[in-house]
């Protein structure tokens, strides 16, 4: 086996040079097992406080208690259940009132009062309007509309009536007819 192996280096003797390149890469691998790291690699170690997480068990235990005290309750009326034979209260005789209905009322008499005081004010003041002003010049307006126009305007309202008249009455002709089954008056 001695003579198949090639070193590295020259050497004089290869059964002696194999033998110490085996023994040189041995202690090379013994100390490549026990080495230890330069650098630390490991993770940060976490603090206990951030384990354990305090408050949370504190409202877990918090939780608990209500608990433990509505079981408690209820067991304490279940009891008093047992003890009645089972009666059972239920008549709901409460006054229905609104926690706001003072207030409200309160309101309403405020706006009632300045309202009334509102009008107290407007129908004791006299009025800045002249009436008497406004219906003379609508006088004055329509008389020289009058003159201004070519034809009087009462005869227009006269002929407008007096269509209306002869619509009315051509309407009840043709209505009688039509009750008699005959034919209608000429127009």
């Amino acid at each position: 086996m001695y003579k198949a192996y090639q070193p590295l280096r020259p050497a004089t003797n290869k059964y002696l040079q194999m033998r110490w390149d085996q023994a040189q890469y041995e202690e090379h691998r013994t100390k490549v097992k026990n080495a230890r790291p330069v650098v630390d690699t490991k993770g940060a170690q976490t603090p206990a406080h951030v384990q354990l997480k305090l408050k949370k068990l504190q409202l877990e235990d918090e939780k608990l208690a209500i608990v433990e005290r509505d079981n408690q309750l209820l067991a304490s009326k279940l009891a008093d259940i047992v003890r009645s034979k089972g009666m059972v209260d239920h008549r709901n005789d409460y006054p229905e009132r609104s926690l706001n209905a003072e207030r409200r009322r309160e309101e309403l008499l405020k706006v009632t009062r300045e309202n009334q005081a509102i009008l107290h004010r407007l129908t004791g003041r006299q009025s800045d309007y002249r009436r008497p002003l406004w219906e003379e010049s609508w006088e004055k307006v329509e008389r020289r509309r009058d003159d201004i126009a070519k034809y009087p305007r009462g005869v227009s309202n006269k002929q407008a009536r007096k269509l209306s008249q002869r619509a009315d009455i051509s309407g009840v002709t043709s209505q009688l007819a039509a009750r008699r089954g005959g034919a209608t008056w000429p127009k």
